[in-house]
């Protein structure tokens, strides 16, 4: 029997070793349907929620296109999917129903466990389905037109944060609808973020050719650049770019200069930076037959004590009209950890808009909804955030926690949230448009107050706090901070500006022209101080002093409206009618819908024999 045995392993082996081997090269394509192939059930899903980043030329750190590629990483995979931080998409599931959400379901993240479990099989090439087609460069495909701010900023190494507005002009032979638009900040190491508006004066322009380095400095537009259309619109790290549904392209006049925000943070590492952002701008063919506006509520009244772990910010709006929500977008900065969004229906449910549980400031997103949310008259709308100013949070920038409050420093902190409402009616828009100023104001006031008590020896916040009580109509209050602000720093500009102002509301002409007399004695070059002094100079009769203040100021900035226009009364008033003439005709051509400078025209027009 031994003999027998011995043959029959000589003679079976060879046959056993030729199905071992035929099984091996075989593993990858002879699956049954339950057993996952990257070819046949991996790929679509890897290129439909990672392509887009993990791709050759794009983003990512590494490309996760070709098998190889993907099998060498399949348990990082398997770890990134299963706790859901890849594909990056942070609103929680059953939390609001979104658009081209990223986020693997249950039994796609199950899937990629088979496959990796099973041996991360290839499968058959017969089972590869053709790979997507992915725009290069520009994610929304081949833009119409590409502008370029004109010069790179410099950006030295350094600890403080820099604001820095670019000045790009549109070279457009006639006014054009755009239904896209898409931002490449010039260098994401270093930019925090970018915001985008529109400036048909040509104002912006002044303020480049008065500054000594690319664009102007500063974290504010100019008083003429504007969001277009009320739209907020810029760049995120993570912000996913989209078209306008159909019928909201917004209009962008011939002549008109982009303005584009960077908020900027210096290599710490010893490292000069440069950044030269672009704008990609996408054409509709047909002007728009919908106005959606986008809203912002949250509190700026935000002061977090150092190492406290659940800190919680909360705002609540109700909504003035019928609206329909189109889409929604969170922002804070790096503190933030868990926030929710709710909208109370009169009689009805409470509605969750969004809640992100885990925040993370590289990855956020204007989340459009799949379909639009009806918000009747009434609803209440709240925001509710949660920040960890712990040690423990792995996303707190301070080496050791300390005191953060609301501002626009990257270790500052903000909580808000933009929300784009469609109104059903031009009446109901003006009065979305009028409450959101209101409610803006109110958390001014909320921050200035704050501040204020808290840094009662910053001149800054009592000029802030002074500004939002003239707009709240509390002049008296007003004029007691913004005096405040003048003890504390005697050269500060804007308040004395802002007390001109609050002055003049008080019908104290002399004073408030004190005032703008010392503001042009402390900023001879800024415009909007002489065409302030005029203002106040033609309220007191003074007006041959005031044409001289109203020239200086438009021989700074020749394309406001308002200026030429107001200079043109004091001219009429003067007898000079042929002066006055060319100046309302000015201000129409700047504004022509201007509906006081057609009229003064018309009257000049009139007492000139015209």
């Amino acid at each position: 029997m031994s003999s027998v045995s011995s043959v029959m392993k000589l003679l079976f082996a060879p046959i056993l070793s030729t199905l071992a081997v035929a099984a091996a090269a075989t593993a990858a394509t002879a699956q049954t349907p339950s057993e996952p192939t990257f070819n046949r059930d991996i790929a679509p899903l890897i290129w439909t929620h990672c392509g887009s980043c993990h791709r050759p030329g794009a983003i990512a750190p590494f490309s996760l296109i070709e098998y190889r590629d993907v099998r060498s990483r399949a348990r990082q995979i398997l770890a990134a999917t299963k706790n859901h931080t890849m594909p990056p998409w942070l609103p929680e599931p059953g939390h609001g129903e979104f658009a081209d959400a990223r986020r693997l379901s249950d039994a796609d993240v199950r899937r990629i466990e088979q496959w990796v479990d099973g041996g991360a099989r290839e499968g058959r090439a017969a089972d590869l389905p053709p790979q997507p087609v992915w725009n290069d460069g520009w994610q929304l495909g081949t833009p119409d037109l590409v502008v370029e701010a004109p010069d790179a900023v410099t950006l030295p190494p350094g600890t403080s944060d820099v604001f820095r507005n670019l000045v790009i002009p549109v070279p457009l032979d006639a006014a054009r609808y755009v239904r896209g638009v898409e931002v490449d900040p010039g260098n994401r190491r270093v930019v925090h973020h970018a915001a985008l508006a529109v400036d048909r004066s040509h104002a912006s322009r002044l303020l480049d050719a008065a500054d000594p380095g690319p664009g102007f400095s500063g974290g504010m537009f100019s008083e003429s650049a504007r969001s277009p259309e009320s739209r907020a619109l810029g760049w995120t790290p993570g912000m996913t770019p989209a078209f306008e549904a159909p019928g909201m392209a917004w209009r962008i006049e011939k002549g008109s200069d982009l303005v584009l925000l960077l908020h900027l943070m210096p290599s710490r590492s010893g490292t000069t930076e440069t950044v030269r952002p672009r704008v990609a701008l996408y054409f509709a063919a047909d002007p728009p037959t919908r106005a959606p506006i986008d809203f912002k509520i949250g509190s700026k009244a935000i002061d977090i004590p150092a190492g406290a772990a659940s800190y919680t910010i909360e705002d609540r709006y109700t909504v003035p009209v019928d609206v329909d929500l189109l889409s929604i977008y969170p922002h804070a900065h790096y503190l933030a950890r868990d926030m929710k969004v709710t909208a109370a229906i009169p009689g009805g449910a409470t509605t969750e808009l969004i809640w992100i549980r885990n925040w993370d400031f590289q990855w956020q997103e204007q989340y459009r909804y799949r379909d639009p949310l009806v918000l009747p008259r009434g609803t209440v709308i709240t925001m509710r955030y949660t920040y960890d100013n712990s040690a423990a949070n792995k996303h707190n920038p301070a080496g050791a926690p300390g005191r953060v409050v609301y501002g626009p420093q990257s270790s500052d902190e903000m909580g808000d949230v933009w929300l784009r409402f469609l109104p059903h009616s031009p009446a109901d828009a003006e009065m979305l448009a009028k409450s959101y100023r209101q409610h803006e104001l109110q958390n001014d006031l909320a921050l200035g107050e704050q501040m204020v008590a808290a840094f009662p020896a910053e001149p800054r916040w009592h000029n802030a706090l002074g500004a939002a009580y003239i707009q709240a109509g509390r002049v008296t209050d007003a004029v007691s901070q913004l005096r405040e602000a003048i003890r504390l720093a005697p050269d500060h500009v804007e308040a004395h500006n802002n007390l001109g102002h609050a002055l003049q509301l008080q019908e104290k002409f002399a004073e408030s022209v004190a005032q703008f007399r010392e503001a042009v004695r402390l900023a001879p070059s800024n415009d909007l101080v002489h065409l302030n002094l005029a203002n106040a100079l033609e309220e007191t009769g003074d007006l041959a002093e005031a044409i001289t203040e109203f020239q200086k100021g438009l021989a700074l900035n020749p394309v406001l409206p308002d200026a030429h226009n107001n200079l043109g009364v004091a001219l009429a008033a003067l007898g000079r009618i042929d002066e006055a003439i060319v100046q309302f005709e000015a201000a129409l051509d700047l504004q022509p819908d201007y509906v006081d400078a057609r009229t003064n025209l018309t009257l000049a027009r009139q007492v000139g024999g015209r």
